[in-house]
């Protein structure tokens, strides 16, 4: 494993999740606030490590693993924690949507990189429009907690809504992408000729 600058400012966001989760219940009128800020900082961490690995030819297999790790778990565990304090159904059902859809095409790049066609589930620019909606949402949602709580929920809302029908539209175009590379795999492996099994008394004859 190679560790440089940008595999640190990952792991960095992964050592905040419990950071923000420890923030979030404190019994402390901004702590939800609080939580917000290291949500801010993780979000612009995400942004600043990919930018340093492409400028600084800084990339490595492991910090391509890392990063997607780290934006997920960040992500997952926010949205978990604003659904169990506003287990309202908008934000439940787009919270749900969006954290199936990373279980889903996390499976889907994991099988079309073992069948060398990742390039066909790379990450698009609707992919990137849609991270950035949700990002918003999250710290809207999280600073409507405890400051200007009706507006920032009502805008945290109607965002996070949008989020999640950008995440199934990005999924879609992932799952239509890789469709054709599926099915040729999967009509290369009943195309081959059966194995012949021999029965224990042919086995011995052998």
């Amino acid at each position: 494993m190679q560790f440089n600058l940008p595999t640190y400012l990952t792991l960095l966001r992964i050592l905040l999740i419990p950071v923000l989760v420890a923030l979030f219940y404190l019994p402390w009128s901004a702590a939800h606030a609080a939580s917000a800020v290291v949500f801010t900082v993780a979000a612009l961490t995400d942004w600043l490590d990919g930018y340093l690995a492409r400028r600084l030819g800084l990339t490595t297999r492991f910090g391509a693993f890392l990063d997607p790790v780290a934006d997920k778990l960040m992500v997952a565990v926010t949205l978990v924690l604003i659904v169990q304090a506003d287990p309202s159904p908008l934000v439940a059902v787009s919270a749900s949507v969006i954290i199936g859809r990373e279980i889903t095409i996390s499976a889907l790049r994991e099988w079309m990189a073992e069948i060398g066609q990742r390039k066909k589930v790379e990450v698009s620019r609707l992919g990137k429009w849609k991270t950035t909606a949700q990002m918003v949402a999250i710290i809207l949602l999280l600073l409507g907690m405890d400051l200007w709580r009706q507006p920032m929920q009502n805008a945290g809302q109607v965002l996070l809504f949008v989020a999640a029908v950008m995440t199934l539209w990005s999924m879609g175009i992932y799952l239509r992408a890789a469709l054709p590379s599926l099915s040729d795999h999967r009509e290369g492996l009943t195309s081959q000729p059966p194995i012949n099994r021999l029965s224990p008394s042919e086995s011995v004859r052998e």
